[in-house]
């Protein structure tokens, strides 16, 4: 009988692992973009490039990846702002104004799309360094998806991205590979669905009255 007993109790324990490594390992292939129109430096700008405002002519561009499709999860690249500043030379400065970016990320796959916002106080760039940043943010948290969280429109289904980083510091134009290039890193996961948070709990279900079964036999 005890014997029975713990077959039963391996069986259901399987079960529930074998549930539970499907949920894990249920890869699917998301495709994506950010090259998208409202990908953009605002707020009087409106385009991929930024001058600097003082000093020797600086220029920081960004370039939005083009659609990738990326096994889920993975790391993924939402794109790269590269500094140039081809007049600095020793100890010479360039200084950046304080400046707003919008990165849209468009779920091609799920049909919506997402906006990271990137601020930055500006900073004063040279041939061999740069105090850049830039500091996202996307109500609530970093996270686009699953769902509708920090969508601007349609539902982002099981998928969710991620940014790899709060913080984006904007390398000099003497840095890099290539020179002077910063890219934005995220992630792209996916949410298990509500069916397998349901199949898990039956497993567990069966178990724990497995387990009661044997405490009253004995």
């Amino acid at each position: 009988m005890i014997k029975n007993c713990l077959t039963q109790v391996i069986t259901v324990t399987g079960l529930a692992s074998i549930m539970m490594v499907g949920a894990a390992s249920a890869d699917t292939l998301v495709s994506y973009t950010t090259n998208l129109p409202g990908t953009e430096f605002v707020g009087g700008v409106n385009s991929l490039t930024l001058d600097s405002t003082q000093g020797d002519g600086a220029t920081l561009m960004f370039t939005p990846n083009s659609t990738t499709n990326a096994g889920v999860p993975s790391n993924i690249n939402l794109g790269d702002f590269l500094l140039t500043c081809p007049t600095c030379t020793g100890a010479q400065t360039t200084t950046f104004s304080s400046f707003t970016f919008d990165l849209v990320v468009d779920d091609i796959t799920d049909g919506a799309t997402g906006k990271f916002i990137g601020t930055s106080t500006g900073g004063t760039v040279s041939h061999d360094s740069s105090t850049i940043q830039i500091t996202w943010t996307l109500p609530p948290g970093l996270q686009m998806g699953p769902g509708t969280q920090g969508a601007s429109s349609g539902d982002f289904g099981p998928t969710r991205f991620d940014l790899r980083s709060p913080v984006s510091l904007i390398v000099a134009p003497n840095s890099g590979t290539p020179p002077g290039d910063t890219t934005v890193q995220g992630q792209v996961a996916s949410a298990p669905e509500p069916a397998t948070f349901a199949m898990i709990g039956g497993g567990l279900l069966g178990l724990g009255l497995v387990k009661r079964k044997k405490l009253l036999r004995s």
